[in-house]
């Protein structure tokens, strides 16, 4: 009796949370009937599950070409077995569907400009937007390069008919339960949703660039002034690849147009444009130490990809196996392989590149009908993509898009005066040029990674990956370690590709990309580790090739700080350095600020206040308050010193990183914009950083007297279902770290999967990601990880050999027939 209440409390829960919460709105087309979503027959009931399931019982896959097995441990992994690449990649298939089907065909749909599909007219500007984005168009040309390889071709043809194997199972009983909230069935998966899938990740990314941020704050900016604001060199700086590396001869010689100071580099008009971003935080840690610093005397290495957080988790955690090949990890619910993993030989570990390849061209059409634009001082024929947009509930909405030749690439006029990102003043056409439009093919290297052997195996691979581009770590049973910044790199000239680019002629597009040969790279160094933490890859002093502004810089210093001094290196010791949860920036700043806060002039409850600050640990911990204070103080030192000068800005601009204050007050504490330009006198560091501590007086009183003043309760981390209804997701974990800690959790973003692998003779890996195997909110194994997880605790992974099928790691256990032999 008790669990049937509970499930009709969480049945009119999500039904009440529906209708008053959803940011769709609520009609007759939005929302399940409710007779059909509460019947015994069809509705949210057939999606409980008991604890006491026997999963291998709900496997039905038949047909396969050889006999298979698929062994689930306690935790839900799978662990599967089979004789031949095209059976291992259709049982892969069935299983990510089979636990995470919704999530895929969601993030699948909203890649490719479908969303509205599934939610109505809500979505329907996200839609416009990516496919003006060329997110098909993207994908269409990858899946060319995926199907004109034998090895990505047979992957993703044996995945798609797992998928499709389990999506003919169901019906509208069985269906997962989103689909039952929101009223719609499954559709077919093809190899072009794995595409999309790939490209939406490549989005994910490679997608935040500032081209119109900056632009119309270089507008507004003097020239002295707006370098100051976006220095493209960074004092605090250590690189991935350490300085003093000699770098290979360089090839490409990529030349600025003699009229880009006057044209390009002092923009005349501001450009109105919004766009949506991924999380420029999306980032990672990852370090490779050789045997020669671990106790074991073998490598061990390290990665946590740093991605928004959500129910169900972007990973799937799972072995696969077949005759010369065993690779253990974590997957993508959408795509074959093991992206973050090891092997019987290797293991790797990505952080994201960082790098600008997005780039925006100013168009000039011919008339209104954009029918021909100008380019080497002639007019060319548009080519044009009829996007039609079904809406669920409503009419379908067709949008054309504009695509224009600008060298050897088509690229979609994204933003035109009828499509502009919610913005009614812009009246120019601006081109998208990306380098993800480009057909290349990813998974190539991910297949091939997991069967590599060794280094030459792993450089092999890893230069099939051109986006998105990546810090690939690598370590090997044989002692190797390396990192490689890998990924399709334009060769750009200093400032190209900051600002929203001239479209009218050849000279302003990229000349060539660089070679492979010039890619930055480690291989076993001497100081034997490898890291990075998503910090600019190199030294601007020494390599040739513009690389951009914007990178973080403390959790690359913290890293390499700890590995440096740090031998006889365990497991353990690594597990404390991912968890790490001091704050590298206050260790910069709070010397400055202790320097320049006068207690004296505080009232006693701010005394208070700066007792706590000034005893910080500098460790943004769950329970500390200095970490909140500090926090705060920044954020209202920043203000106080940029926002008068931002009084007047255009309301698209881009403020300073957070990097860019401390590094110029180190350098000189009478940095020019620390003095008010509205009222007289002269304003010191000290009268801002005094006021900026009285001005968060009364908000960090609130705070305390709430019981919200400790980091973890101020901050907190939500995971959220995707739907973003409540009683799917779990929130208000009291969490530590900071984007400045090598934790870099934050409030709905972090380590998505932490991994540490021994390569012992018996390798002995550890990992963890916030969430659970099954996408079910009605499982027992939809978010059990979390707890362990916000603890910063692992699981030891268990690689089950072949003989080991009496092994009381072993739940439940399935046996599929070759029914081809």
């Amino acid at each position: 009796m008790k669990k049937i209440t509970s499930l009709v409390f969480l049945a009119l829960t999500v039904m009440l949370i529906y209708f008053l919460n959803s940011a769709i709105p609520v009609g007759k087309s939005n929302l399940p009937p409710i007779g059909k979503f509460l019947s015994p027959q069809h509705g949210c009931w057939l999606n409980a599950v008991d604890k006491n399931t026997d999963y291998g019982k709900t496997i039905q896959l038949k047909d396969l070409n050889s006999s298979a097995e698929i062994y689930f441990d306690e935790r839900l992994v799978p662990h599967v077995f089979a004789q031949n690449e095209t059976d291992l990649y259709r049982i892969q298939g069935y299983l990510h569907a089979r636990f995470r089907l919704w999530q895929m065909e969601l993030q699948t749909h909203a890649a490719a400009g479908r969303a509205a599909e599934i939610v109505g007219k809500a979505a329907l500007q996200h839609d416009r937007e990516f496919r003006r984005l060329g997110m098909v168009y993207a994908a269409e040309n990858t899946l060319k390069a995926i199907e004109a390889d034998p090895l990505t071709k047979m992957a993703c043809d044996a995945y798609t008919k797992g998928v499709n194997d389990y999506i003919n199972e169901l019906n509208e009983r069985t269906v997962p339960l989103e689909y039952k909230m929101l009223d719609y069935m499954p559709e077919e998966w093809n190899n072009l949703k794995t595409a999309l899938f790939m490209k939406y990740m490549a989005f994910d990314l490679s997608g935040h660039e500032n081209d119109f941020e900056l632009h119309n704050t270089r507008q507004f900016f003097s020239e002295e002034n707006f370098n100051k604001l976006f220095p493209a060199i960074q004092d605090s700086l250590d690189p991935i690849i350490p300085k003093g590396t000699p770098f290979a001869e360089q090839t490409v010689f990529p030349e600025k147009p003699a009229e880009a100071d006057s044209v390009y580099f002092k923009p005349k008009e501001f450009a109105d444009i919004s766009e949506t971003k991924p999380d420029r935080e999306n980032g990672s840690n990852n370090w490779a130490v050789s045997g020669k610093k671990t106790k074991s005397g073998s490598p061990i290495l390290c990665s946590d990809p740093h991605l928004s957080l959500n129910l169900p988790s972007i990973w799937f955690e799972m072995q696969l196996n077949i005759p010369g090949m065993n690779i253990y990890g974590v997957s993508f619910p959408g795509a074959p392989g093991i992206l973050i993993g090891f092997n019987d030989s290797c293991a790797v570990g990505f952080t994201n590149g960082g790098r600008d390849v997005r780039d925006y061209y100013d168009i000039t059409f011919e008339n209104n009908s954009r029918n021909r634009y100008l380019y080497n001082n002639e007019w060319h024929s548009t080519s044009w993509r009829v996007e039609k947009i079904n809406v669920k509930g409503g009419r379908s909405f067709i949008d054309s898009v504009a695509y224009v030749a600008l060298g050897d690439q088509r690229c979609p006029v994204m933003y035109d005066p009828e499509f502009d990102g919610d913005k009614a003043s812009n009246k120019k056409n601006y081109a998208v040029l990306w380098s993800a439009h480009r057909p290349t093919n990813e998974l190539k290297a991910i297949l091939m990674l997991n069967r590599a052997r060794n280094y030459a195996d792993y450089t092999e691979a890893i230069v099939n990956l051109k986006n998105p581009g990546q810090n690939c770590a690598f370590a090997a049973k044989n002692g190797d370690i390396a990192i490689r910044t890998q990924g399709d790199w334009p060769a750009k000239w200093a400032g190209q590709g900051d600002f929203i680019m001239p479209g009218t002629s050849d000279k302003y597009l990229i000349q060539g990309y660089i070679p492979q040969s010039e890619v930055p790279f480690q291989y076993n160094p001497e100081r034997g580790f490898v890291s990075s933490a998503n910090q600019k890859p190199v030294d601007d002093q020494t390599y040739p090739y513009y690389l951009g502004r914007n990178y973080p810089l403390y959790r690359g210093i913290r890293i390499n700080k700890n590995l440096n001094k740090m031998n006889g290196i365990t497991v353990q010791d690594m597990m404390n350095l991912q968890n790490d949860n001091l704050n590298e920036f206050a260790v910069y700043a709070m010397p400055m600020v202790l320097k320049h806060l006068n207690p004296q002039k505080l009232s006693t409850e701010q005394k208070t206040y700066y007792e706590l600050l000034k005893n910080w640990d500098l460790k943004n911990t769950p329970d500390s308050k200095g970490a909140t204070i500090f926090e705060l103080f920044w954020d209202e030192l920043d203000g106080l010193i940029y926002n008068d000068e931002y009084k007047k800005a255009p309301g698209v601009h881009l403020k300073p990183y957070m990097s860019t204050l401390l590094e110029a007050l180190l350098r000189d504490e009478s940095y020019s914009f620390v003095d008010d330009i509205e009222t007289p006198g002269v304003e010191t560091l000290a009268n801002r950083m005094n006021e900026a501590f009285k001005n968060i007086s009364d908000k960090l009183f609130k705070l305390e007297k709430k019981g919200k003043l400790e980091w973890g309760r101020y901050r907190g981390t939500d995971i959220k279902h995707l739907s973003k209804l409540e009683p799917f997701s779990i929130v208000d974990l009291k969490t530590g770290g900071h984007s400045n800690c090598i934790n870099a959790t934050k409030y709905n973003h972090g380590p998505s999967w932490k991994m540490i692998v021994s390569l012992t003779e018996q390798t002995e890996a550890y990992g963890i990601f916030p969430g659970g195997q099954d996408g079910n909110p009605g499982s027992p194994y939809y978010s059990n990880y979390i707890e362990k997880w916000t603890k910063g605790e692992y699981y030891r992974l268990w690689v089950m050999d072949r003989t080991d099928t009496q092994n009381k790691a072993i739940v439940w256990s399935v046996k599929l027939n070759g029914d081809r032999q």
